[in-house]
């Protein structure tokens, strides 16, 4: 085994029922070597992971731990962490309740009573090592994400983790957070800690990785160098074919002047802080809202959507005034919406795909009401091919699919309902490129046939895309509206930081 090798992966396979999760995959970690795992949702790198960190038994195949030539067997997440590896999920398992220092040592203490002082000391000295911006008395939810995961991070450090994998950690960061998290994974690189990095953001396994491992379809595509693959060769190694050209879709975006107006709002204001906010969306019209975190963005669709109590203004569809205070009123009136977080205000992870699919329209027409057995089966049916979404069958637990395929169904959920206004907070965070580029084309495919869709993105070149109108929010404020040649990353910049959005530069 060389010299410098933390672990070796070889030849893993694992099947479930009715699907071959892994097939003879291999994956080699250095010595103070960030390792990119890349690969469409369903690839096979959560599976991996799993495997290595005991959650799931491997069928065959072998690891290798500190260049030993005896391989080992982990049966657990203990057993993982006893061998040096640890992971730091996007969810991230620690207490809010309890201070940084109490979730560095929790669980630890090898006796009856733990000396608060000596742990507060100890906590403060392992997170002023790593540079993380917290004391030791600090509770663990008045910190930031980034802090947090960084915190867990510490954890991993302080326990003797030699193998780190951090599984999506930059998510739910903006990009000064994502910074502070690569200076200190920078910082466990030159301690010699081998990083496992799991995510879907393609430019930043090129500002901070190492080595690319390319899973695709459960197998090993290919170990490479960062230095050695140009970013299209990697999209394309994961998709196993070449990137259509996203720029087809670039001035392709539905134009809408002339068409009536399906949405219109006056002087809007909801109980999340949104201050009065005036607008309306035609038909067909791909219309984006765009702005930091936190500045309002996914509290003003909440507000159209009846999910944050509207306190004023007024507020028509199809030029007749509605009230919508609550989301059965707006889905009665024809608006869908697709949420930020599809984990905890999305899927029902424990119902089938097929259950999942049906519930907003069922939610419609009322639970006394229910579809027959044969109509749910044809809903799914449909919306499984329409969106390609790849599970075993419709019965299948929608918790079993990748993150992308679980995007799917809660879009086959909505566009099920035959909306006319479709609201997308989010919907390709965390998702693959492949199936990305199909969820861009679809939004615009569907406002092409005559649909509204309101998006946003943490992406800004997603929106310049895909979107044909821009309202740029700041401090829960319309900051700005952006149209035609204004369309551009530098007028959206300066219309947040606030500019007027006409300024180049």
């Amino acid at each position: 085994m060389e010299d410098g090798i933390l672990l070796e992966m070889r030849g893993i396979n694992k099947s479930f029922p009715g699907v071959r999760a892994l097939s003879g995959v291999d994956l080699t970690l250095r010595r103070g070597e960030i390792h990119a795992l890349m690969g469409e949702n369903g690839a096979g790198k959560s599976t991996l992971i799993k495997v290595l960190t005991g959650v799931y038994p491997k069928d065959s195949g072998c690891i290798f731990i500190h260049g030993h030539k005896d391989a080992v067997q982990i049966r657990s997440p203990q057993e993982a962490q006893t061998l040096g590896i640890s992971t730091v999920y996007q969810e991230i398992p620690l207490c809010p309740n309890l201070t940084a220092a109490e979730n560095i040592y929790l669980g630890r203490g090898k006796g009856r009573f733990v000396s608060r002082r000596k742990m507060r000391e100890k906590a403060g000295d392992l997170l002023s090592s790593l540079g993380i911006d917290a004391e030791p008395d600090t509770q663990l939810a008045d910190c930031s994400i980034a802090v947090q995961q960084m915190i867990a991070i510490a954890r991993a450090v302080d326990m003797n983790s030699s193998v780190l994998i951090l599984d999506e950690p930059t998510s739910s960061l903006d990009d000064s957070e994502t910074e502070k998290l690569f200076g200190l994974m920078r910082k466990l690189k030159e301690r010699g800690t081998g990083m496992i990095f799991v995510t879907h953001f393609l430019d930043q396994v090129y500002e901070i990785c190492d080595r690319i491992t390319v899973l695709r379809d459960g197998a090993l595509v290919g170990e490479y160098p960062v230095s050695s693959l140009p970013k299209i060769e990697l999209v394309s190694a994961m998709l196993g074919r070449e990137l259509e050209d996203m720029s087809e879709l670039s001035g392709s975006q539905p134009t809408a002047e002339d068409a009536d107006i399906v949405y219109q709002a006056e002087g809007l204001c909801s109980s999340a802080g949104i201050e009065p906010v005036d607008l309306s969306i035609r038909r067909g019209e791909v219309i984006g809202f765009a702005g930091l975190l936190g500045s309002g963005r996914s509290e003003c669709v909440r507000a159209v959507f009846g999910a944050d109590k509207v306190t004023s203004g007024n507020v028509s569809m199809n030029g007749k005034s509605v009230k919508i205070t609550c989301p059965i009123e707006a889905m009665k009136h024809g608006i869908a919406y697709l949420p930020e977080d599809r984990k905890n205000a999305g899927i029902i992870g424990e119902l089938s795909v097929r259950d999942n699919i049906i519930l907003a329209l069922q939610a419609v027409n009322g639970f006394f009401h229910p579809f027959t057995r044969g109509q749910a089966e044809s809903f799914a049916e449909e919306y499984i091919k329409l969106l390609d979404i790849k599970t075993p069958s419709p019965d299948t637990p929608v918790n079993a699919l990748s993150g992308g395929n679980q995007q799917k169904v809660i879009l086959g959920r909505w566009l099920l309902t035959k909306p006319e206004l479709l609201i997308l907070d989010e919907p390709t965070r965390g998702i693959d490129v492949g199936t990305k580029t199909d969820i861009q084309k679809l939004i615009v495919k569907l406002a092409s046939g005559g649909m509204s869709v309101a998006f946003i993105s943490s992406e800004t070149d997603e929106m310049l895309r895909t979107c044909s109108r821009l309202l740029v929010m700041r401090d829960r404020r319309l900051a700005g509206e952006l149209t035609g040649n204004q369309l551009t990353q530098s007028a959206i910049m300066n219309t947040i930081a606030g500019g007027d959005g006409n300024e180049e530069r």
